[in-house]
C-alpha cells in the first residue's frame, strides 16, 4: 500500500459449509469512523469486482471515508470453492462473511449492499435469519423476475415509446429490422398476457436446497415489511430492471406501501443505466451510500 492511501486492502478466506469464499477487505488506513461496516453482495455472474470495477472502487471510496467494506465471491463465483449457486441459495455464504468481517474488522454492525439479485439476496437472507447485525439495506435496482413480468416491462417502458417514433414505422414498411421489431412486439405481447407465477425465475446451476416453497418476491417483501433498520433504494432510470421491480411492487398485493414507508430513502438516478457505468452515476452511488452509512449510527 502507497503510504499516502487512505485505506488498505487485504484479502480474506472464508469458511463456508466445508469450503472457502475469499473477499476482499478495503479498511481505512487510520481508525474506523465507527462500528458498522458495508457487506457487497455480488449480483448476476460476477465476482467481486464488479462491472466496470464499480464494487472495488465503491469499496475503496468508502473505506477511504472511514467506513470498513468487505467485497465477497460467494461460493461457486469468481475465486471462491464450490459450485455454482443463484441467489436464492447464498443466505449461509452471506452469514459466513459476516461472521468473518465482523471478526476481521472489529465491528458490531453491517450494512447488505446490493445491486440486483444481490439486493434480492440481501433481503432474503434478512428474511430467513433475521440477524441483528444487520443496521442497514442498500438496494440497488433489485431483481423481480417472474415468466411474464419482463415481457410486460418491455411493452410498456420499449414498445410502446418506439411505436410513437416515425423511423419505427419506416423500417417496418421498408421489412427487414422493422418486421423483425414486430414480430418482437408481438410475441411479448403472447408472453405478456400468458399466465404467470409469481416469483418463480429460472435458476442458476446450484447445488445449493432451497427449501422454502414460498415464492421468493414474497419472502423480499416479508422481510422489507419486517427490517427494523433503514432502507436505501437507489434506481436507475435507464433499467428494464428496475422498472420491472417497480412496477411489480405497484402491483402486487404483497408489496403494497412498502417503498413509501418512512424507513425507506429512495435515490432515483434518472439517466443512470444498470449497473451506474457513467463515471458521474458510480460516483453519485458511491457518495449516496455514504451518506446513509453516516446516517445509519456508524
Amino acid at each position: 500500500m502507497n503510504q499516502t492511501s487512505s485505506y488498505r486492502d487485504r484479502a480474506l478466506l472464508i469458511p463456508c459449509q466445508g469450503e472457502r469464499m475469499l473477499a476482499l477487505l478495503s479498511e481505512p488506513a487510520q481508525a474506523p469512523a465507527g462500528k458498522t461496516g458495508v457487506l457487497v453482495i455480488v449480483g448476476g455472474p460476477q465476482y467481486r469486482a464488479g462491472s466496470h470495477r464499480q464494487f472495488t472502487l465503491l469499496g475503496r471510496a468508502l473505506a477511504s471515508e472511514g467506513v470498513p467494506t468487505l467485497r465477497l465471491d460467494y461460493r461457486g463465483m469468481g475465486d471462491a470453492e464450490g459450485d455454482l449457486r443463484n441467489f436464492e441459495t447464498v443466505g449461509e455464504d452471506v452469514g459466513a462473511a459476516i461472521d468473518a468481517f465482523v471478526q476481521a474488522a472489529g465491528l458490531e454492525s453491517v450494512l447488505l449492499w446490493g445491486l440486483c439479485d444481490g439486493a434480492s439476496a440481501a433481503l432474503l437472507y434478512c428474511e430467513a435469519q433475521q440477524d441483528p447485525r444487520v443496521r442497514g439495506l442498500v438496494l440497488l435496482n433489485p431483481w423481480a423476475r417472474s415468466d411474464n413480468s419482463l415481457a410486460k416491462t418491455q411493452l410498456k417502458h420499449y414498445y410502446w415509446q418506439r411505436l410513437s417514433q416515425p423511423e419505427f414505422w419506416k423500417k417496418l414498411l421498408g421489412g427487414g429490422v422493422g418486421r423483425k421489431a414486430m414480430q418482437d412486439l408481438l410475441a411479448n405481447a403472447r408472453a405478456a398476457l400468458g399466465h404467470s407465477k409469481p416469483g418463480q425465475v429460472p435458476a442458476a446451476p446450484s447445488t445449493g436446497q432451497q427449501t422454502d416453497s414460498r415464492p421468493y418476491l414474497q419472502r423480499m417483501a416479508k422481510a422489507w415489511r419486517e427490517f427494523g433498520g433503514a432502507i436505501q433504494l437507489i434506481i436507475s432510470g435507464n433499467d428494464l430492471t428496475a422498472k420491472e421491480f417497480l412496477d411489480h411492487a405497484a402491483a402486487d398485493p404483497h408489496w403494497r406501501g412498502l417503498l413509501s414507508q418512512g424507513k425507506v430513502q429512495r435515490v432515483d438516478l434518472a439517466m443512470a443505466d444498470h449497473t451506474f457505468s457513467n463515471r458521474a452515476d458510480s460516483l453519485a452511488v458511491q457518495q449516496h451510500t455514504l451518506a446513509f452509512a453516516r446516517q445509519t449510527h456508524l
